[in-house]
């Protein structure tokens, strides 16, 4: 499963893997602008994942890693919607690897400056997707999911976290 983690649109998408091969399950995203509430969108967030969580039952989950902005609170809301993400996976013990977004779109264009279209078009191609949505946050949350297939034991290891304990361990940095 893969996760574009958002505070306004949280995209994900869902592969099938048999052997060395790859199927398109679900893409979707899950519209947070409504809300006003910063905790209200957390919990949000929170909640579909850990519902995607069982109702796919994936083996893994790679999350987009927030990008380096200016605005310091634009990144402040994203990196809390990733750990939120990211704990709601780890609450059911299931393996995490972040991947930068420049990663992502290598990964699947060949191009670590691809526009989202051009990531959403080569994705429509490799998985054989009949239309594209609207909003392109869930074929990011697809991406994620597809760049962690082909990364499969190559991802770097300092970013993979098999639960809090991993977590904490790879982050002393972070912790206070």
């Amino acid at each position: 499963m893969g996760i574009d983690p958002g505070t306004t649109i949280m995209g994900f998408g869902i592969i099938k893997v048999s052997g060395k091969t790859m199927s398109f399950v679900q893409m979707n995203e899950l519209l947070l602008r409504k809300y006003n509430d910063p905790f209200t969108k957390l919990k949000l967030i929170y909640d579909r994942t850990i519902s995607l969580i069982d109702t796919h039952h994936p083996d893994e989950i790679a999350i987009e890693a927030p990008f380096y902005g200016k605005n310091v609170q634009s990144m402040l809301k994203l990196g809390r919607a990733q750990g939120v993400a990211m704990a709601a996976g780890l609450s059911r013990q299931i393996p995490i690897t972040e991947y930068f977004p420049k990663k992502i779109k290598m990964a699947i264009t060949g191009n670590g400056n691809a526009s989202k279209e051009q990531v959403a078009k080569m994705l429509q191609s490799i998985l054989n997707l009949k239309t594209l949505p609207k909003n392109l946050d869930s074929t990011d949350g697809l991406a994620a999911a597809v760049c962690h297939f082909y990364n499969e034991g190559k991802q770097d290891a300092s970013k993979n976290y098999t639960g809090w304990g991993a977590f904490v361990k790879q982050n002393e940095d972070r912790i206070k």
